[in-house]
């Protein structure tokens, strides 16, 4: 887990995919970026993840390392002032070269941590997305995600109301088989400092 950014108020990193954002439940899951910072900084506080990346997305996080910063920071997510961009393989090309995806979805609750379109009870998630290169099977995307939803990348590249092709090893929504290997990668987020609120900006080159 490389360290990108050092603050007395927070730490930017870039995590590895397969690596858990905060602990799961289970002795056997408790290995996770939120407990390593711990170990690292023992004045942390104990909740230090300011928001979250699925365990197969690699690329920048945010951890606040006081109560202050984590609320500021906390703040700036809720009201959409953090900018974020993520760059992903697809298992083939889209039909159009960029565009901006609506889709409403919801945890299928019989799948868990599965997420399904539902058009009735779904809480829409907006994507904007450009394709950056074809590089024969798979397709370069850069994504934009306007909203925050769980898996809201994920769905909106396999789902056939979004992309209709899903993420190069995505062991949930397309054909991966293990995980730490989905090309998804977290490579660009921005935000403004919790005390001089000065605008920070972070770039990080996917491992793919």
């Amino acid at each position: 887990m490389e360290i990108i950014h050092q603050d007395p108020e927070f730490i930017v990193i870039n995590k590895p995919s397969g690596l858990l954002a905060v602990p799961g439940r289970g002795p056997d899951k408790t290995d996770s970026v939120s407990f390593r910072i711990k170990k690292q900084f023992p004045f942390c506080i104990d909740q230090p993840a300011v928001h979250r990346l699925d365990m197969d997305t690699s690329g920048l996080m945010v951890l606040a390392l006081t109560q202050k910063s984590h609320r500021l920071l906390s703040q700036q997510f809720a009201q959409q002032k953090v900018r974020k961009r993520y760059i992903a393989l697809l298992e083939k090309e889209p039909t159009t070269t960029h565009g901006k995806i609506e889709l409403p979805f919801r945890l299928d609750t019989d799948n868990r941590p599965y997420q399904i379109y539902d058009n009735v009870h779904g809480k829409v998630g907006i994507t904007l997305w450009k394709k950056l290169a074809f590089q024969p099977p798979y397709t370069r995307i850069e994504f934009t995600p306007l909203t925050g939803r769980t898996h809201q990348l994920r769905l909106h590249a396999s789902h056939k109301l979004g992309l209709g092709a899903p993420i190069v090893d995505d062991p949930l929504y397309g054909n991966g088989k293990s995980h730490g290997e989905m090309k998804l990668h977290a490579s660009y987020l921005a935000f403004y400092h919790p005390s001089s609120k000065a605008l920070l900006e972070f770039s990080s080159t996917p491992p793919f």
